[in-house]
């Protein structure tokens, strides 16, 4: 129970605070009587800060005294009020903006005004991407994330399907996925970002290479922070359909209201389903001789890959209190069933195998500026997550591509099993910042990040069902504290360090069958450091440098497996690296031109690289397996590049290379020469890039109707899914050049409140892969509708 102390404590935060507060709001408009959406509404000398919504509304949360109102919005002049606050009482506040002609034929800001403010001043190489432009398409939220400069994202198949993402040459378990700045951790595959509506999010921020301390994780690649809308005054619906290829089939509803008196909740729900039946190309196993012919692929068609899952959140507390400016509580249910048709091979076909599970997520949100004293903001949140999940293959037979069976000696296509995994996540998150003097000058982070897991696996082939008796368990706890001096606008910096904690439990076989266990426990603690800097050369250029020496704690699957195809290792050892970034940018505009470019350099020097391998198992059977690789050198660069003409075009697209080399001049545990050193590592991407172009037609039939064409391409260049030195002179262990197209056509009418689009993916029917030789779906034509209503 002593282990759970720190998660019971950041509990307990969140239960407390005091200071005295008011709140101002009211409604920004333009002078033409119109409402203005999205301005950025803050407090001069301070990094208070609200943006209004898409109704023009806004609520700030002041300290009493008096304050300098700064207000700002595209297409209009700058504002600037003084408002006195005090007692307990709102004032409301109604400010009127100026147009600016000249802005207001440039194109509307692509990124969340509040997000791209407080990225383009930090020292970390980190992006912000915008949904704005996405909302009306199919599309989910990785997705969104292929916009990223280096990053790619790997799918094995199609709907629901397994997900990886690699970044600046990292993939993976490196980079860790969270909403709101809170971990998520074993919050089961319903939760996949190919999962997640476009809808679902506000914005996504991408921290490539060096993590702050205020995303406290032992992430080495890098960080996805999903940002979710956090408060709209009034009563807001987003609702949205949408159908397409393969009986796919995807929906989404979000409702929220704030009262007056502060009370807000909301509910977000979403669900996927799709059949998957998209033709494929492969070879067909011969039942009377056994044999395969790799090279002799025939069409054929996925028939065992339906995948369905749904989700609910639902959040309510509230918002601008003397004691908290936002304490809610909420609960995620989902569910999901999937078909398996692969293993993790093409060549491996199953018939009747699949997978379901369903997942519980109570969580607690607690945030407060100002706490007891000016400059001294708290947050804290916590979570437990329940979720199972149920693994069976009890198939009497198994099947090849052309949906031929031949009766099994044994049941099973992979492993015979009908087994459930019973997971508990628990997971908090402790942050304070102190402003010293109350000003941005010196700024000390405190964040400390708590995660436990239990697993324990049932089995129900037997009549009475039998539970290991041994559990599989991990303690993990990352401390962060860093100091931030920015003497000015023009420059900051930042120096931090990291302690890392590990603790693990679990079985471990004490013979060669595997059919005796003793219970093995292992610790790993690390520390870790590193510095970042920003320094604005001339308006509108930007350079950024940051190194940290980074760890990466093994995950759960990593040692654990999934019960399933991935076998785990309780025995893999911590990653660390020498992580460098630098990165230059420049965004400047020029009458109705607006240009933006980036350049980035990386480099990881990497040691106890962990890494995932196919190995072949009994009965001429796969999986994936777990291992500490020496050492793994990276490095390559990426450029992004966007032009804008007024509100009519935009053009832009990205570039990546990046090496990721086998740096052992010896094979593993030997002094013989390694056949490999400096040679690509297998399975990963080198060389990949991504375009795309929109043509807009505003008041198109109508004053206040958007038409919209968008082209987008993506564009791998072929790598080897083994050893760059077995498959460089062997097609047969290459994934061939990949370049495919994608056209979207979307329409608003009535400022937004009804949207139609029409999107066709991969329109020129390429073969597409991304792991090993699984091939994803061909051509493909999706319709959606969404309709937005709320109080103006």
């Amino acid at each position: 129970m002593k282990k759970y102390i720190l998660f019971i404590f950041s509990l307990l935060l969140c239960a407390f605070a005091v200071a005295q507060n008011g709140n101002i709001y009211g409604f920004i408009t333009a002078d033409s009587g119109d409402r203005v959406p999205y301005a950025t509404i803050g407090i001069e000398g301070s990094t208070v800060a609200t943006i209004a919504n898409d109704k023009g509304e806004y609520i700030l949360h002041l300290d009493d005294g008096i304050h300098v109102i700064a207000v700002t919005a595209v297409g209009y002049k700058p504002f600037k009020k003084e408002v006195a606050v005090g007692g307990t009482s709102d004032k409301r506040v109604n400010i009127t903006l100026q147009s600016d002609i000249a802005e207001l034929e440039e194109v509307v800001v692509k990124a969340d005004a509040q997000s791209v403010s407080r990225v383009k001043r930090s020292a970390y190489n980190v992006v912000a991407l915008s949904t704005d432009e996405m909302l009306n398409t199919t599309k989910n939220l990785s997705d969104v994330l292929a916009k990223t400069p280096g990053l790619k994202l790997r799918e094995a198949g199609g709907v629901g399907s397994d997900m990886q993402i690699t970044l600046d040459g990292f993939t993976g378990k490196h980079i860790k996925i969270f909403i709101d700045g809170v971990p998520q951790e074993g919050v089961g595959k319903s939760f996949g970002l190919n999962n997640i509506p476009v809808n679902y999010a506000r914005s996504i921020e991408v921290y490539k290479g060096v993590v702050p301390v205020e995303l406290g994780t032992d992430a080495m690649g890098g960080v996805i922070n999903i940002v979710t809308g956090k408060r709209k005054a009034g009563w807001n619906v987003d609702a949205s359909y949408s159908f397409g290829s393969y009986n796919t089939h995807k929906s989404f509803v979000n409702f929220n209201q704030t009262l007056a008196n502060g009370f807000s909740y909301e509910i977000n729900a979403f669900q996927n389903y799709s059949d998957n039946n998209y033709s494929i190309y492969a070879p067909v196993e011969d039942f009377v001789t056994g044999a395969i012919e790799k090279k002799k692929l025939q069409k054929v068609r996925r028939f065992n890959d339906t995948y369905h899952n749904e989700a609910v959140t639902l959040k309510a507390g509230v918002v601008g209190k003397s004691w908290a400016d936002r304490l809610m509580f909420g609960v995620t249910l989902s569910n999901m069933h999937k078909d398996i048709q692969t293993g993790v091979r093409q060549e491996i076909v199953y018939g009747e195998k699949f997978r379901k599970g369903y997942s519980v997520m109570p969580s607690l949100e607690y945030r407060k500026r100002n706490l007891f004293v000016n400059g001294l903001d708290i947050s804290a949140t916590a979570n437990y997550n329940r979720n199972a999940t149920t693994n069976v293959d009890t198939a009497a037979c198994k099947y090849n591509w052309v949906q031929e069976t031949q009766k099994l000696n044994s049941p099973g296509e992979q492993s015979y099993q009908h087994s459930r995994a019973d997971n508990n996540n628990w997971n908090a998150t402790f942050t304070a910042n102190y402003r010293l003097g109350g000003n941005h000058a010196h700024m000390f982070t405190l964040h400390h990040l708590f995660n436990a897991f239990e697993r324990s696996n049932t089995s129900f082939l037997t009549k009475v069902p039998a539970t290991d008796p041994i559990k599989k368990t991990t303690f993990k706890n990352v401390t962060g504290l860093a100091y931030r001096l920015m003497p000015s606008e023009k420059w900051n910096a930042t120096i931090f360090g990291k302690f890392y904690s590990l603790q693990v439990g679990g079985p471990m076989a004490t013979t060669s069958n595997q059919d005796s266990f003793v219970k093995e426990s292992r610790s790993m603690n690390s520390f870790g450091y590193g510095i970042a800097g920003t320094y604005f050369i001339v308006k509108g250029l930007q350079a950024k440098l940051s190194y940290e020496k980074a760890y990466r704690l093994p995950t759960i699957e990593e040692m654990f497996g999934d019960e399933d195809l991935e076998q785990g290792n309780i025995g893999i050892k911590p990653e660390n690296s020498h992580n460098i970034n630098l990165n230059v940018s420049y965004d400047n505009r020029f009458g109705k031109h607006a240009v933006y470019a980036e350049g980035g350099l990386v480099y990881r020097d990497t040691h106890d690289y962990i890494q995932r391998n196919i190995i072949d198992i009994s009965g001429g059977k796969s999986a994936a397996t777990y291992m500490n690789y020496g050492k793994v050198l990276t490095a390559g660069f990426n450029l992004t590049a966007r032009y804008t003409f007024g509100q009519l075009l935009t053009v832009g697209g990205n570039f990546t290379k990046m090496e990721v080399l086998d740096n052992m001049k010896t094979a593993m545990n030997s002094s013989v020469p390694n056949l490999s050193y400096r040679q690509r590592m297998p399975n990963l991407p080198c060389v990949f890039a991504d375009a795309d172009a929109t043509l807009y037609w505003r008041d198109f039939l109508g004053k206040g109707n958007l038409l919209s064409l968008t082209y987008e391409m993506q564009f791998v260049e072929r790598f080897c899914y083994y050893s760059q030195v077995i498959g460089s002179n062997k097609g047969d262990f290459m994934v061939p050049d990949q370049l495919s197209h994608n056209l979207v056509i979307t329409c608003s009418v009535a400022n937004g409140r009804y949207n139609f689009s029409v999107e066709c993916r991969n329109f020129t029917n390429e073969r597409l892969y991304d792991n090993f030789s699984l091939q994803k779906a061909g051509i493909g034509v999706y319709g959606k509708v969404r309709v937005c209503f709320g109080n103006k």
